[in-house]
């Protein structure tokens, strides 16, 4: 058994065959393609184009510019360098001229995440003759699978937001009048950095009208002090390294008694959705089925639109995660974009309903599923039931 990355190289071989692919040829430049960043491992950025090149038949080739040769590693293949454009271009006529390839397209756009090959490399390879098909599926199989390691470092990751989360939010509902959205904020990532974690931006914390907010982002100059009767949102997202993947989920509160009846309704409108859309997941891998991420966007959304919240669900019911937090993979995704992608056992996402009343409140709960062999894994462990912690 060969291995790239963490793909088995013998069992990509197969699938290309099955599928009708002479290979798939990976293309980044300065980080732009994750996908290739997970197939190489390495730490810093390529300053040249480099294309990765997996054959259905024969070893896997990289092509890669003199310039940044030394910064390649281990490679489980062939070394290609290149200089000058001409010798690029007579590389990959010798690779793929002729052939049918898999990359990082997505026609008219479909999804974003995966629309990754620019208009130019494409229209250089069609002129070499290749025709182009997308990877979407072996990006699924392949790329976006977590490997054991990375499930359980994710499980530890998920119990230590979850752990934060709890603790924060039962001790801010407390404090009305006293604290506002930025030192709440602080106090996690600080709680983060003591329990082992990173984060790639500070965690989002929302009081009241700004909790309808989707990205809010809490600063100095927007910074509101709790009152009683807000709603609290917390979301928060983070790993142990660079290397490996992270947990992401948004928790809720509610300070100063008991919420009032509305607060309550749409509180249990989206922990309901999201509730909904994991036990359609189990039901289907108990018959068997297969399911897309554009069917379970359809659970969670069809649910709160019966509760007569839809038009206040104003985003996607979740996305793909792996190294990248809005990664690469199937996104729970029916709305912002028509994801019809597979959820294959090894892929991961989170799984975040919400309802925003604007100028109001707004809620989300927020939970991943790591899809195994035998259905899904929820994490955390015990995810929010109630809208008090």
């Amino acid at each position: 058994m060969t291995i790239l990355g963490h793909i088995d190289l013998d069992e990509l071989s197969a699938t290309l065959r099955q599928r009708g692919l002479d290979g798939w040829l990976i293309y980044d430049f300065h980080d732009s393609n994750p996908i290739a960043r997970r197939m190489l491992g390495r730490a810093g950025m390529l300053t040249r184009r480099v294309f990765i090149w997996l054959p259905a038949v024969g070893p896997p080739q990289l092509i890669v510019s003199r310039i940044d040769h030394s910064a390649i590693g281990d490679f489980a293949g062939e070394l290609n360098p290149y200089t000058t454009w001409q010798e690029l271009h007579q590389l990959l006529t010798a690779l793929v001229g002729g052939r049918r390839v898999a990359m990082e397209i997505s026609p008219q756009n479909a999804v974003p995440y995966l629309d990754l090959v620019p208009a130019g490399v494409t229209e250089l390879l069609e002129r070499l003759g290749v025709t182009l098909a997308s990877s979407a599926p072996l990006v699924s199989q392949f790329s976006s699978q977590w490997t054991a390691a990375e499930i359980e470092d994710h499980r530890k990751s998920a119990e230590h937001l979850a752990a934060i989360a709890r603790a924060t939010l039962t001790r801010v509902i407390g404090q009305v009048g006293e604290v506002g959205e930025v030192e709440v904020q602080r106090g996690v990532l600080e709680a983060m950095a003591r329990a082992g974690l990173e984060t790639d931006d500070p965690p989002i914390v929302a009081f009241a009208a700004h909790s309808a907010d989707p990205h809010y982002a809490p600063t100095e100059a927007t910074d509101r002090t709790l009152a009683a009767g807000d709603v609290v949102l917390l979301d928060l997202w983070g790993r142990s390294s660079p290397d490996t993947v992270w947990a992401d989920q948004t928790w809720m509160g509610h300070a100063g008694g008991a919420p009032p009846d509305e607060v309550v309704r749409v509180w249990e409108a989206v922990r309901d959705a999201r509730d909904a859309v994991v036990e359609r997941l189990r039901s289907a891998a108990a018959a068997g089925e297969s399911l897309s991420g554009a069917d379970l966007d359809n659970v969670s959304r069809g649910l709160i639109t019966e509760r007569g919240y839809g038009a206040a669900f104003t985003h996607r019911t979740g996305h793909s995660i792996d190294l990248e937090l809005h990664g690469s993979g199937p996104h729970l995704d029916d709305f912002e974009t028509h994801d019809v992608r597979e959820l294959l056992p090894g892929v991961a996402f989170s799984v975040e309903p919400g309802v925003y009343l604007t100028g109001r409140f707004g809620m989300r709960s927020e939970i991943n599923v790591v899809m195994g062999g035998s259905g899904p894994e929820v994490t955390p462990m015990s995810p929010q039931i109630d809208l008090i912690i």
